[in-house]
């Protein structure tokens, strides 16, 4: 028989495998996270008609001449570039930009998938749309402790916070070292040797505090300038710090102290410990103050607080402290690192969990199974475990998913050069027959 009906019958099996891949890839063009294949095509065995010869005596020498047997599919690889994105605005959806992929879990075995839409069931799972559990680390009193084993990522739903008590406060602004005179007291520049009866200049500022308890207060803290010189080489001056108890609703009765006046020095317009050192010498910076009693005792950072000329603005920038909650919702946010930070009933935002990322050595390694998740191979390598954004792994966009990466140009240009590849290879064997049919006629 004719060599080239065999190898017209391997042409068409061929391009019919490339048909096959490029429909594939038309089907999937909106499947989320699918990334389109292509085919590469290797010639078979060619038979040898003859040997190559070197020159000798004279003679320049001869090639070999082979004849083909026609072609194979040498492979079928996975094109694993970027997806567009398309925003949903789902907190569950999320989109690896970058390398990676998300772990699920099918049984017991690990299985990968680039198309990030998720959502928590009936247990506080978190799931991918076919229910394989998506692996991660659960958070602990709002830490993740990402060097352990991933496993399923659970929403602690009914959960609760204790309530804590405010022991830090964070002071900014400026404390004015201008001689502003007393509103009451023209005369009286609150410059130090004024009687303690009459202060001189002071602002307060009220700070809403929690007790043990988780319960609200009010306390307020009062700044009475008590020394300013200007006119010295570094510029100095001092204020003195009282924390005062909760109003008792009686406006002639002035609000009671709570624990001893501190005073602050300034120099140069920077806290100082002592003012008689230099205010550049890091051991005489003073970064933060006790204010009050016993329990009720807080630490007040000064890192922002200075006293140059102009307006008094000090103000509470931020307090700790909070009140008991619960975790009664399934609102909740997602990091570019994969924290999953859920919303609880008072209003603090704590990182429930934290989806793991893996890569692999040879992603063209991995074995499609369906529901466009992947299983690893002998010849993808071990998959790499960590956190999204670290080295060698992309980060999560939340609210967004990835599209798939199918070339609707390409595809369809690949379609007509295989439909023509499969045409030509039918003609070898209509041709074939026909020679066969004179051959067969010579017997008449």
């Amino acid at each position: 028989m004719l060599r080239s009906l065999y190898s017209g019958i391997s042409g068409l099996n061929a391009h019919q495998r490339m048909i096959d891949v490029t429909g594939n890839n038309i089907a999937n063009v909106n499947t989320t996270g699918y990334k389109s294949s292509q085919v590469q095509f290797n010639d078979t065995l060619s038979q040898m008609m003859g040997a190559g010869g070197s020159p000798q005596d004279g003679m320049a020498g001869t090639n070999p001449a082979q004849v083909g047997l026609g072609v194979r599919v040498a492979g079928i690889t996975a094109n694993f570039s970027q997806g567009s994105a398309q925003t949903t605005g789902k907190s569950g959806d999320m989109m690896i930009q970058g390398d990676g992929f998300f772990i699920t879990r099918s049984g017991n075995e690990n299985l990968y998938t680039r198309a990030g839409s998720f959502f928590f069931d009936a247990n506080g799972v978190l799931a991918t749309s076919t229910g394989e559990p998506v692996q991660g680390w659960t958070a602990v009193d709002g830490k993740v402790n990402s060097a352990a084993k991933p496993g399923d990522i659970r929403m602690p739903l009914g959960a609760t916070i204790p309530p804590e008590r405010t022991t830090t406060m964070t002071l900014k602004g400026n404390l004015s070292s201008d001689n502003i005179p007393d509103v009451n007291d023209p005369d009286n520049y609150g410059i130090e040797g004024v009687p303690a009866d009459n202060p001189g200049y002071s602002t307060t500022i009220p700070v809403k505090v929690f007790d043990e308890q988780g319960g609200t207060q009010t306390v307020t803290a009062q700044f009475t300038r008590t020394a300013v010189n200007n006119t010295v080489d570094p510029p100095i001056s001092s204020w003195r710090v009282q924390l005062l108890g909760e109003d008792d609703g009686d406006p002639t009765t002035p609000l009671p102290p709570v624990g001893d006046p501190v005073t602050l020095q300034f120099q140069n317009g920077k806290p100082v410990k002592d003012s008689t050192g230099a205010e550049d010498d890091p051991e005489n910076v003073l970064k933060s103050i006790v204010v009050g009693a016993a329990p009720a005792t807080y630490t007040v950072d000064l890192a922002d607080v200075t006293s140059y000329s102009g307006t008094t603005d000090a103000r509470v920038f931020d307090t700790d402290g909070q009140t008991a909650g619960a975790l009664t919702s399934l609102s909740y946010t997602v990091s570019d690192s994969g924290e999953i930070i859920g919303v609880y009933s008072n209003g603090l935002k704590q990182t429930l969990g934290q989806v793991a990322m893996a890569t692999f050595k040879n992603v063209n390694g991995l074995e499609k199974v369906g529901n466009s998740l992947f299983r690893t191979t002998v010849n993808s390598g071990y998959a790499q475990v960590g956190e999204p954004g670290s080295a060698g792994m992309g980060q999560v966009i939340s609210g967004a998913l990835e599209m798939s990466n199918v070339d609707l140009a390409q595809e369809f240009t690949n379609l007509v050069v295989a439909q023509r590849g499969f045409q030509a290879n039918s003609r070898i064997i209509t041709t074939s027959d026909e020679i066969l049919q004179e051959l067969v006629s010579m017997k008449r």
